[in-house]
Parts: C-alpha cells; structure tokens; sequence
C-alpha cells in the first residue's frame, strides 16, 4: 500500500482509482493510513464478507479469525464490472505500478 500511495500521482494520471479492502477493523486501518500517510480509501471487511464472495479467502492461512485474503488487484470499471484480475503465488509479493497502469490501459 506504501507503494500505491508512492506513485498515486501516476495512477491518478492514468485514470486509475485506488481503494484497498482488508480484514483489518476501522481502527487498525485508520492508525495505519495515519502512520504511512496514505490518503486513498482504505475499506475494513472485518467479517470477510467481501473477501469471501469475490472468492479470494486463503482457507489455509491460519492465525486470523476473519480469514486472510490471497492478495490481488481487481480492476473494476465505473459501473462495477470487475474488468481483470491481477494476483501473484507468493502473499508478500505485489504488482509494480507500471504493471497496473499496462492494465488498466490493455482495457481501453
């Protein structure tokens, strides 16, 4: 998320909205966005749900009790079409920003 909000500018420009989802609560996610700066829409999924139905719930993780997400990027178009699915194999791995904008412009 420290690297989105890195290159939000860049994202922006391209027409690219970021918002993230995570099984963190509001307070969790509120001291983290304060702490790294991050001024785009984090959105807390403290029960999963979202998580659940966009079909992305690591069942194998273990530790949590809303359930850990396998990390990805959806693009979603503006009438909420999700448009493409972006994930990688490893959880601490994420997109580059230059793989997201080649994305979002294959869209077009």
């Amino acid at each position: 998320m420290v690297q989105l909000q890195s290159d939000l500018k860049k994202l922006e420009d391209v027409g690219v909205r970021i918002v993230a989802v995570s099984y963190d609560s509001v307070e969790v996610l509120a001291r983290f966005a304060a702490e790294k700066k991050i001024t785009f829409p984090l959105l807390s999924d403290s029960e999963s749900k979202v998580i659940e139905s966009f079909g992305i719930l690591n069942k194998e993780a273990t530790g949590r009790t809303a359930g850990i997400p396998y990390p990805g990027t959806f693009l979603i178009d503006s009438q909420g079409v999700i448009c493409a699915k972006l994930f990688l194999d490893g959880y601490k791995e994420r997109h580059a920003t230059d793989e997201l904008i080649k994305a979002a412009a294959d869209l077009k």
